[in-house]
């Protein structure tokens, strides 16, 4: 045993549990932790412009790769209430960070002291376990403990509050001869794995769901083991893009109101049985559960036994971690294969290939127009970056025609903040990738207000030589705010358009984002033209190589643009054109469909209303 500070011990379990990277802010009340950091060494630490940045960022390193937990730091009062964003962000989309906050010494606690306030209290609905520590040598249990429960069942965050006093105060711990707490997580049963499969086998035209739990999880080539043994098409729900790579024949589409494919949709509607693993029936994904639920059957796997049940009562529900039963499921299911018990399902696999290739189930993106259209600028993106790009981004009009146009290869190179989609997220989330990994080709994705949210968080980028190209669509406006808005007949307290008087050339487009990002130390790229998009990707690809700091590629769009959605997935709305040819349809390196539809296809009547 030896004696040291509380929080000498709180830096060794950190140590001990893997963590050798913080993001944060320091402050009068957390000072004692930072140099406890200093004494005990070996955690990196990267100063963030806000705190709501910092957690953003230990987000994006978790998200990054299996095992990863992110840590943020910050001080007492609006620190953990600027973290707040970041702990709901997490816990949505369950996804472990560790956030530790200073508070006031003991004495001073309910004396309305300066920036004094119950962090824990507020933090409580967040988080699976939020703590001030009153005893200091309970303060290396509570960090134990934290990594406990993030790692254990369903994902998720941990605030631990620190007072004052209990950081500095002495203690015996000995680091040599800790260990982790086990982890749990609930598995399946055989049984359960084979009455899904009986379910499974009793459908003519199933589906797999894969959610965000099978990222999570480090489960994608089971997923895909799984698929390919049964020969059952999949469905990706948007925190499971990448599960199974987009070009893989079994890859059926997304559904949903909006970040969705027209085959996938078509294909969802045509089924007449879903396994869902690791996902949560999102309403984004379903619609009305009347709509998704008609006609098909239901098996659910979820790690979080209140899942089960929360949206809709499925025919079958598993309570297991998404590794533990795609194990059992690809045991099962090749076992059964050899004895001849699984059925043929590849006509009906074939049906859905044909729907994911056929021109008429695609949306048009090869647009010349000057304002650029979107899809213009995502087909771009397609085309330059290849099959290891990882994408990184939050909420708008921007994510969902991403989602509608991007293709995704691999788990984790789509990095989303799924269900709480805070603005401001993309900057930070994509500084805490690049940290966790200093090789990944890494493309962040936003919109002009979304860029605008915690645009200094850049600052991070270019002097932690945190290097990432970020693609800047920019209408001036709040697109998704402006698109829903027609429901109401108004366009109001949405646009984002003025006259620059430092910048006249960019007319109604107001900020001058290529000043604001080269005054924050990075570099930055405007494009207007079709023409540029190709050669601007290149140059901020090299801008990178050469000076190690974010590259911000500016586009400037065309200020209105609908992007297809609606009420219901089957009823979705097609505000452009569709391909009419393989030349106007979505390409990438890589990705060529084999099988063509019948042309007589009907096609979806278009909304003739572009306002």
């Amino acid at each position: 045993m030896a004696k040291m500070t509380a929080v000498d011990a709180a830096v060794h379990v950190l140590r001990r549990e893997g963590v050798n990277t913080a993001f944060g802010v320091p402050g009068a009340a957390i000072n004692p932790l930072y140099a406890a950091m200093r004494r005990v060494g070996g955690i990196n630490h990267i100063l963030a412009r806000h705190v709501e940045g910092a957690s953003h960022m230990a987000e994006g390193y978790t998200r990054a790769a299996a095992g990863n937990i992110g840590v943020c730091i910050g001080t007492s009062g609006p620190a953990g209430t600027d973290m707040i964003t970041g702990l709901y962000s997490a816990a949505a989309d369950s996804i472990p960070i560790l956030c530790v906050t200073g508070q006031a010494p003991r004495a001073r606690l309910h004396k309305e002291d300066f920036q004094a306030i119950d962090i824990a209290t507020i933090a409580t609905s967040l988080t699976k376990m939020a703590i001030t520590v009153m005893e200091p040598a309970q303060v290396p249990r509570a960090f134990q403990q934290a990594f406990h429960l993030m790692r254990s069942g369903r994902p998720g965050p941990v605030l631990i509050d620190l007072p004052f006093d209990v950081q500095v105060a002495e203690i015996e711990f000995d680091p040599q001869t800790y260990e982790s707490l086990p982890v749990y997580k609930p598995g399946a049963t055989q049984a359960q794995v084979e009455k899904a499969l009986h379910l499974l086998l009793a459908s003519e035209r199933p589906l797999i769901v894969a959610g965000g739990g099978i990222i999570n999880a480090d489960a994608s080539a089971l997923l895909v083991d799984f698929a390919q043994t049964v020969g059952v098409p999949v469905i990706p729900t948007l925190m499971g893009w990448g599960a199974i790579a987009d070009d893989h024949p079994l890859m059926a589409g997304m559904v949903g109101l909006q970040t969705s494919h027209r085959y996938g949709n078509a294909t969802m509607l045509a089924s007449d049985f879903v396994l869902g693993i690791g996902n949560r029936w999102a309403n984004r994904h379903t619609g009305s559960v009347d709509v998704y639920t008609k006609g098909r059957k239901f098996v659910h796997v979820d790690i979080e036994p209140t899942q089960i049940g929360r949206v809709f009562a499925p025919d079958y529900g598993i309570v297991s971690d998404a590794k533990l039963a795609l194990e059992l499921f690809v045991k099962v299911a090749k076992s059964w294969k050899v004895q001849g018990r699984l059925k043929d399902f590849g006509a009906w696999a074939k049906q859905c290939a044909a729907r994911k290739s056929s021109v008429d189930m695609q949306r048009k993106t090869n647009f010349e127009n000057v304002p650029l259209k979107p899809q213009r600028v995502y087909q771009g993106m397609n085309l330059a970056f290849g099959k290891d790009v990882c994408y990184v981004s939050t909420i708008g009009l921007s994510q969902i025609a991403g989602a509608q146009f991007l293709h995704v290869f691999g788990p984790r190179n789509w990095i989303n903040a799924g269900q709480a989609g805070p603005l401001g997220w993309t900057i930070s989330a994509a500084l805490g990738v690049r940290a966790a990994d200093p090789q990944r080709k890494i493309v962040a994705l936003s919109g002009d207000y979304d860029f605008q949210f915690m645009v200094e968080e850049l600052a991070v980028g270019a002097q932690f030589k945190l290097p990432y190209l970020h693609i800047l669509v920019n209408n001036s406006y709040l697109g998704l705010i402006r698109q829903a808005q027609r429901n109401f007949t108004m366009d109001y307290a949405v646009q984002l358009s003025f006259e620059n008087v430092n910048a006249p050339e960019l007319h109604e487009y107001g900020v001058d984002h290529v000043k604001v990002v080269e005054g924050l130390g990075c570099k930055a790229i405007r494009v207007r033209r079709p023409e540029e998009i190709a050669p601007a990707i290149a140059q901020a690809q090299a801008w990178m190589a050469q000076y190690q700091v974010p590259v911000v590629v500016e586009f400037i769009l065309e200020r209105v643009t609908n992007i297809a959605m609606g009420t219901e997935i089957d009823n979705i709305t097609e505000f452009e054109e569709l391909a009419t040819s393989r030349a106007d349809a979505p390409t990438a390196v890589g990705f060529a469909p084999q099988i063509a539809l019948d042309e007589g296809s009907k096609r979806e009547e278009l909304a003739t209303s572009r306002a």
